[in-house]
C-alpha cells in the first residue's frame, strides 16, 4: 500500500475532522479525504500534486501566504531558546515584546494584552472580564451580553452562547444563559429603509438600545460585534452604525467588544477593523492573522479602565490558558508583524482592494448572483434563486447547491474557498493579503465558470 493510500485509510478510520460530515467520505460511494501536503505563496497542493488557489487563507488566517521561511525560522529559534513557559505570574521576552507591539497598534487606550490560544478563547476571556469588571466596580448585576443574528463568535460554551446561529447551538443546549440577539447589518435584505443605508444603520444600531432597555441596563455588561460580520456572508457596517453603537454603550455603561478574530491584522487593510470604521471599542478580541497561521495564538486587548481594578490590592483576574502566549507562538507573531511593516502589507491591501472588488463585481451579471459585499480582502457572494425578487433557496435546494455541487466543483476547479449556508447561501472569499490582480482574475475565472454551471445545473 502506498503512503497516500495509507493516509487515506487512516484518515477515514481515525481522524475526527472539524465541522465535517464524515458520511461524505465513509459511505460506499464516498469521496477521498482531500489531503493537503504543502503550500507556497497563495497556493496549496494536495497529496496528488494538484495545485489550488487558497482563496480563503486557510480559514481567514494565512495573511502572508504559505511557505514563509522567516516565520518558520522564528519558531525554530525560539523553540531552541525556550520551547514553553506559562504566563501564570511569570513572563518571557516574546510575550512582553508582542504585548507592547499589539498595544501600539490598538486604538485609544487599549493597552493591556491578555494572550489566549485562539479566537474562541479570546471571546470567552472578554465576557469573563466584562462580568468580573462590573462586579469589582459596584455593578454586580451586569452580566448579560447582546450580539447579532447569524453572527458566529466561537464554539466553546460561552462563545457559542453569544453566537447567533441556532443551527449550531441546538445540539449543545442548554448553554450559558443571558445572551440576546439584535438584527445584523445585511443591507441586501434590510427589513426597513431599503433605499437608505445610513437610515438602516441607525435603525439597526438603535435595536441594541431597545434590547438593553428590554433587559434592563443594570443587567447588560457587553455588546459583541464584528467590524464586518462573517457568518451570513460578510456584512459591512452601514455609515454611522458603529458611531451610534458607541453612543448607546456609553449611555448605559455597556462595554463594546469588537470581535476581530477575522478582521484584525490586515484583512480589511488596517491593523484592526475598528480603525477601518472609526470607532473606539473597550475590548478587541483577535487571533488567526496575528501569526498568519504559523502557530496558534489569540488575544484579548483591553482598555486601561478595565485593567484598573486589578492593578492594586489582592484583586486577580482568575482566568488563563496553559498555552496562551506560548513562547514559540509569540515569537512567530513578532516575525509576522515585522513582515507586515517591512513589506507594506497594509498598504498593499489598500492599494488593491478596489481592484479585488471590481473583479468580483463582474460576477454580478450571473443570474445566480444576488449580492457581492465585503471590504478589504474579505467578501461574500450571496446566491439567489431569483435575482429580481431576491428569492433565496429553500433548505433542500441549498443542500443540493452547496454540498451537492458547488463545494466539490470549486475545489475540483482548483479554487479553495467556502460555500456556506449559515444564513442565506453564500460563497466566501478571504485570500492571502499578498494576492494581486493575477490571483483576482484566477478567482473570477473559476467562479464565473462554476457558477454558470450551477445555474444550468439548477
Amino acid at each position: 500500500m502506498t503512503r497516500d493510500a495509507r493516509l487515506q485509510q487512516s484518515a477515514k478510520d481515525h481522524l475526527w475532522m472539524h465541522f465535517t460530515r464524515h458520511s461524505t467520505y465513509l459511505e460506499p460511494s464516498g469521496h477521498d479525504v482531500p489531503v493537503i501536503v504543502r503550500g507556497e505563496g497563495a497556493y496549496i497542493y494536495d497529496s496528488n500534486g494538484k495545485r489550488y488557489l487558497d482563496a480563503l487563507a486557510g480559514l481567514f488566517v494565512n495573511q502572508l501566504g504559505h511557505g514563509r521561511k522567516d516565520l518558520v525560522e522564528a519558531a525554530a529559534k525560539q523553540a531552541g531558546d525556550l520551547a514553553f513557559f506559562p504566563l501564570w505570574s511569570y513572563a518571557h521576552p516574546t510575550a512582553i515584546e508582542l504585548a507592547e507591539k499589539v498595544a501600539s497598534y490598538a486604538p485609544g487606550d487599549l493597552n493591556r494584552v491578555f494572550f489566549t490560544s485562539g479566537g474562541g478563547e479570546a471571546v470567552e476571556s472578554a465576557w469573563k472580564l466584562a462580568k468580573n469588571y462590573f462586579k469589582l466596580t459596584g455593578k454586580p448585576m451586569k452580566h448579560k451580553v447582546i450580539s447579532r443574528a447569524i453572527a458566529y463568535h466561537g464554539t466553546t460554551q460561552g462563545a457559542l452562547s453569544i453566537t447567533g446561529l441556532p443551527g449550531l447551538k441546538a445540539q449543545f443546549e442548554p448553554l450559558v444563559p443571558s445572551t440576546f440577539r439584535v438584527p445584523n447589518t445585511n443591507f441586501y435584505r434590510a427589513p426597513i429603509h431599503q433605499d437608505d443605508p445610513e437610515a438602516f444603520g441607525r435603525w439597526a444600531a438603535d435595536q441594541i438600545e431597545v434590547a438593553i432597555l428590554n433587559e434592563g441596563a443594570e443587567t447588560v455588561c457587553a455588546v459583541f460585534l464584528e467590524p464586518v460580520q462573517n457568518a451570513g456572508g460578510c456584512f459591512p457596517p452601514p455609515p454611522g452604525y458603529f458611531q451610534r453603537v458607541r453612543e448607546i454603550c456609553d449611555k448605559y455603561d455597556v462595554l463594546l467588544v469588537s470581535d476581530e478574530v477575522i478582521c484584525a491584522f490586515g484583512r480589511l487593510g488596517t491593523m484592526f477593523g475598528a480603525e477601518k470604521f472609526d470607532y473606539q471599542p473597550d475590548i478587541i478580541t483577535c487571533a488567526k492573522g496575528i501569526t498568519s497561521g504559523y502557530a496558534p495564538l489569540g488575544a484579548m486587548i483591553a482598555s486601561d479602565r478595565l485593567f484598573e481594578p486589578f492593578a492594586s490590592g489582592d484583586a486577580m483576574f482568575a482566568h488563563g490558558y496553559t498555552f496562551g502566549g506560548h513562547p514559540v507562538s509569540t515569537a512567530v507573531a513578532l516575525a509576522n508583524l515585522k513582515a507586515f511593516e517591512d513589506e507594506g502589507v497594509l498598504e498593499h491591501v489598500r492599494a488593491n482592494e478596489e481592484a479585488f472588488r471590481l473583479t468580483l463585481d463582474k460576477l454580478s451579471s450571473l443570474p445566480i448572483v444576488g449580492d457581492i459585499r465585503g471590504a478589504g480582502y474579505f467578501y461574500g457572494i450571496e446566491l439567489v434563486k431569483d435575482k429580481a425578487t431576491k428569492e433565496t433557496f429553500d433548505d433542500d435546494e441549498s443542500e443540493r447547491l452547496l454540498r451537492g455541487f458547488l463545494s466539490k466543483a470549486l475545489f475540483d476547479a482548483g479554487l479553495y474557498c467556502r460555500a456556506d449556508d449559515r444564513g442565506d447561501p453564500v460563497i466566501q472569499l478571504s485570500p492571502p493579503l499578498i494576492c494581486d490582480q493575477s490571483h483576482f482574475d484566477e478567482i473570477h475565472q473559476v467562479l464565473d465558470s462554476v457558477l454558470t454551471e450551477a445555474s444550468d445545473h439548477l
